[in-house]
């Protein structure tokens, strides 16, 4: 819900809101916050609050290091796993200087430009994620073990399936912060679950996908279990990722349309674009060198195509009978910056309009068993995070939309975790 200052600080005082964190992503998009008391807040929301930035991975600066967060008060949510007396609320927040400059790494800023862009084009875009991620059991310390929670498998049922209950805790809990999650399951493999977000607007998915890795890995922790959402925690077992449900309106009427009609010129174009810049953000969408043992696994993608309903591909475009219907992005995993990433995808697709880019024919065979003389024709995703590195740091396309120094930062560590990764 979308609050006014006004409304967020009448409704810290009657809900016995006692602690305020301020939250933010560093340029990897691990979560940052920092916790004050709720009768700072009516300051905090004028002159902002103060932090050391040189502290924070990716966040450097020359001869200053002071950064200030201003909460969105339209980000409000109240934490449910935080005790109901002296309650606990969390806004994101964007990050200025002293000067109220806007911050050159803030990757909520990246998005929100990357959202006035398709505005000014006349689309809206929306974003629905499904994430995955295993549940193992904790030794007698409490900590984490690389035994499942289950052997269950896709879809299955209790009591084979033990983590309906987890699952249901913690779409209970976004739903109290007021999230939207839509679906849930039992995924592949052992002790791996699946929840599916309702479509919403780039921005506020964004949020919403930090919110839930947050709630997974709390009420996990709540219930003796520990949460991975890494790319590829068990050899052998399907890989987590994050499947991004892309819906473009026109004119109220999505771009996309059902595969008994074709797909427009612009939903052509908007593939093609994804399709053509995909290898240039990849670092972005899988950037951890554990990502690279996902991709060409199981059902994960390898190869840089699209089909109507192959699951093999990089984009498929569902059967849909609802009026919104969208394309299905299946690379990225969970140890992106949704904000960076959301944002590069987002752009990635309008460059393909903007430039009347063709798209190339669909693929309907499973390329992961293809022969060869048909893969060596076809682009394929970076191999590693090295290659995927290098490939961001030279391209003209990311060089447009990621700020100079969150890219060098970026790029620099990511090389640094390839060569110690071959070491």
């Amino acid at each position: 819900m979308d609050y006014t200052v006004s409304e967020v600080l009448q409704f810290v005082q009657d809900n016995d809101v006692k602690f305020i964190r301020l939250a933010f992503c560093d340029i990897f998009g691990t979560l940052k916050n920092i916790a004050v008391m709720a009768s700072e807040l009516p300051d905090i929301f004028c002159y902002g609050k103060a932090f050391d930035a040189s502290a924070v991975r990716g966040f450097m600066y020359e001869g200053e290091t002071d950064l200030l967060l201003f909460p969105d008060p339209s980000t409000l949510v109240v934490l449910p796993w935080r005790p109901s007396q002296g309650r606990v609320a969390l806004f994101f927040c964007d990050i200025r200087h002293p000067n109220g400059e806007v911050f050159d790494g803030d990757g909520r800023f990246l998005l929100k430009t990357a959202i006035a862009r398709c505005s000014q084009m006349g689309y809206t875009a929306s974003i629905g994620t499904e994430c995955f991620f295993y549940l193992f059991e904790t030794d007698e310390k409490g900590r984490p073990t690389n035994i499942p929670f289950d052997q269950a498998g896709f879809f299955d049922v209790a009591p084979l399936d033990k983590g309906e209950n987890i699952r249901r805790q913690i779409c209970l809990s976004l739903e109290e912060m007021g999230l939207h999650p839509e679906s849930s399951h039992h995924e592949q493999g052992p002790g791996q679950n699946v929840i599916d977000f309702r479509h919403s607007d780039p921005l506020h998915a964004a949020d919403h996908m930090i919110c839930l890795k947050s709630a997974v890995q709390s009420v996990s922790a709540v219930n003796g279990l520990y949460a991975s959402m890494m790319p590829k925690p068990l050899p052998g077992e399907s890989g987590n990722g994050v499947h991004l449900n892309l819906s473009v309106m026109k004119d109220g009427e999505s771009i996309f349309q059902s595969p008994e009609k074709g797909l427009s010129t612009t939903a052509q174009q908007f593939i093609a674009g994804v399709l053509s810049h995909i290898r240039e953000i990849t670092l972005f969408l899988n950037p951890v060198v554990e990502s690279y043992q996902r991709l060409g696994s199981s059902d994960a993608p390898k190869f840089v195509t699209w089909s109507w309903q192959n699951r093999a591909q990089l984009i498929r475009v569902p059967v849909s009978g609802q009026k919104n219907t969208r394309i299905e992005l299946r690379s990225p995993d969970s140890c992106m910056n949704p904000y960076v990433a959301f944002a590069l995808v987002l752009l990635a697709g309008l460059d393909g309009i903007n430039c009347g880019m063709q798209l190339c024919e669909s693929t309907d065979v499973d390329l992961h068993k293809a022969d060869r003389s048909l893969t060596s024709c076809i682009a394929s995703l970076p191999q590693n995070l090295g290659e995927a590195a290098v490939l961001a740091r030279d391209s003209a396309f990311v060089q447009q939309i990621v700020p100079q120094r969150m890219l060098k930062a970026f790029v620099d560590a990511k090389l640094y975790e390839y060569r110690q990764s071959q070491q």
